[in-house]
């Protein structure tokens, strides 16, 4: 299976270039496979490039989940990082994501010396 990156991503998402949205639905119609990675900067770019706040970021995540030709590293984690962000949404996705990986792995507490991360269950203030 073929794999996207961030600007794949945020073309899908944002719809923003008519030509580039073209092409990024061609390139993914036959199904394509979305890391954790080009995830955590799309969010990031519709955070910081397109000033989107938490509900358009959260939304995205969830349009990317269900998308019907997009399979998403390990979904589940995603999932779980997105029901984390939409709790905390101050605390971002790529940190929620960053937790909900390391739970996955079995490697928790996140240490961080993020105030807002450290509060959250998986994490911890340093």
């Amino acid at each position: 299976m073929r794999a996207v990156d961030t600007n794949v991503l945020v073309r899908l998402i944002t719809r923003d270039d008519v030509t580039q949205v073209a092409v990024a639905e061609a390139f993914v119609a036959n199904g394509a496979w979305v890391p954790h990675l080009a995830i955590a900067e799309a969010t990031w770019v519709l955070a910081s490039v397109y000033d989107r706040g938490a509900d358009v970021v959260a939304t995205a995540v969830e349009m990317l989940l269900s998308h019907e030709h997009l399979t998403v590293q390990d979904a589940e984690v995603v999932a779980a990082a997105l029901a984390r962000f939409r709790q905390y949404p101050k605390v971002g996705f790529s940190d929620c994501l960053l937790v909900e990986v390391a739970r996955k792995a079995g490697h928790t507490p996140l240490g961080t010396f993020d105030r807002d991360l450290g509060q959250i269950d998986g994490a911890q203030g340093l």
